[in-house]
């Protein structure tokens, strides 16, 4: 993690590279030396029987490349598999999927995809296995991949999953030995837990109710007659973070570590995809619901902090871009920002399924902050390396930030546009805007 732009750009480069890792590699070779038909069955057996005890991915050291691994992703297929794509958050060219094909070690059960990849990556995968005839014209076969694509699943021998939301199966995960730490919950069984709460708030803003996801955390309310007001994190998108992803255990982590304070969260629900890109993003309707309707409706109830430097608003994606207006129109409610891999492409005007705005346009967002008054905010930004343009827009947002006299810290994370990584990142980004103060 890091404060400015400059020490990252020295760093080992984090692109993937595809090779074959040292395990299949060996498998094939003694494959190769191997005639008799029992034999070579006898091989691939005790490779799958290593793979089930290590795992999926592989990851392995490369010789001369203490800054790289190996990860091979892998599928036991059957007599009739004919294709297997991986799905690897931002790994992998949806307009050329032919590239995330698996190969499979000739006459065996194994599908392998390896790729050389910096050693603290962290990201998330799907698998798709089919038996149909492979097409030849690429044009056909890249209309089946996308098709195919639909039905991945999470990797049967992969232990490590996540929750998605609005897709057919979960994720596998995985990180390499030098990816920033989950937060510590191995204490799971001996500390005190939070609650997590679901309520319908009224709301004109947006038109009727809406369903808001409430984290409480433990010892809030010990019989204390006047309990200190608790700092408040806004965060998009709760039917993910606190119905699916399970943030209230990451949270009560933190918190019994001692580096975060007690605090609340109030995550409203996103209802679904043509709401969300309805909602999110920089409308001001949005806004609205957050500061002058679920605030006041959250603190009539609870124990909350009014002070904006003491109140965080946070989102991904199209919510990283809500955050960071919703800081920009109402720093009197919101005094601090985490924004992460935002969708700094946004526009006003822009309809759901047209391509991006145009890279060589100023972002929207950059250029409110640009010409405006200094806001009393601290932003907090993460991006993740492998998120193409994000990072460069990323990158000038920070830039901007800093030269109108905000505060604000920056972190690249060598993965893609992933909850597997906003969550490990989340947690450093709540430290840096709330635990200063602590102890």
């Amino acid at each position: 993690m890091r404060a400015d732009l400059g020490p990252g750009r020295g760093s080992p480069d984090h692109r993937p590279v595809r090779v074959m890792g040292p395990r299949v590699a060996r498998l094939a070779e003694h494959l190769s030396a191997v005639g008799d038909a029992t034999r070579r069955a006898a091989l691939t057996d005790a490779f799958w029987r290593e793979v089930e005890r290590l795992g999926t991915p592989l990851v392995e050291e490369l010789p001369g490349e203490p800054a790289h691994r190996a990860v091979t992703f892998l599928w036991r297929g059957d007599g009739g598999t004919r294709r297997v794509l991986l799905l690897a958050n931002r790994l992998i060219d949806r307009e050329h999927l032919t590239d995330a094909l698996l190969q499979r070690v000739p006459d065996t059960d194994v599908w392998h995809l390896g790729l050389r990849l910096r050693a603290d990556h962290r990201g998330s995968y799907r698998i798709a296995a089919e038996t149909a005839t492979p097409s030849t014209d690429p044009a056909d076969l890249q209309r089946r991949l996308r098709d195919l694509s639909g039905r991945a699943t999470r990797d049967p021998l992969n232990p490590q999953y996540m929750p998605t939301r609005w897709e057919s199966s979960d994720s596998s995960v995985y990180a390499l030995p030098e990816a920033p730490a989950w937060p510590s919950k191995d204490r799971d069984g001996a500390r005190r837990a939070g609650r997590v709460e679901r309520h319908r708030v009224p709301t004109k803003a947006l038109g009727g109710e809406r369903d808001v996801w409430i984290y409480l955390p433990p010892g809030h309310d010990d019989g204390d007659p006047a309990p200190a007001p608790l700092p408040v994190l806004v965060l998009c998108d709760g039917d993910m973070w606190l119905a699916r992803l399970d943030l209230a255990r990451t949270l009560d982590a933190v918190i019994a570590d001692g580096l975060l304070p007690l605090l609340a969260v109030l995550s409203p629900d996103a209802v679904d995809r043509r709401t969300r890109w309805l909602e999110l993003g920089g409308r001001e309707e949005f806004v609205t619901f957050l500061s002058d309707e679920l605030l006041p409706w959250a603190t009539a109830r609870l124990p909350l902090t009014t002070d904006p430097r003491r109140t965080v608003v946070a989102g991904q994606s199209l919510g990283g871009v809500t955050a960071l207006h919703a800081a920009h129109l109402r720093p009197d409610r919101f005094g601090k920002v985490l924004a992460q891999s935002s969708s700094l492409w946004w526009r006003p005007g822009l309809p759901p399924g047209v391509p991006k705005a145009d890279p060589t346009d100023p972002p929207w967002l950059l250029t409110r902050y640009a010409t405006a008054p200094r806001r009393t905010v601290t932003v907090h930004l993460d991006v993740g390396l492998h998120e193409g343009a994000m990072v460069d827009h990323t990158r000038a947002l920070y830039d901007t930030l800093r030269r109108t006299g905000h505060q604000v810290t920056y972190n690249e994370y060598n993965g893609g546009h992933d909850y597997a990584c906003w969550h490990v990142a989340m947690a450093d980004g709540l430290v840096r805007l709330l635990g200063d103060g602590l102890g």
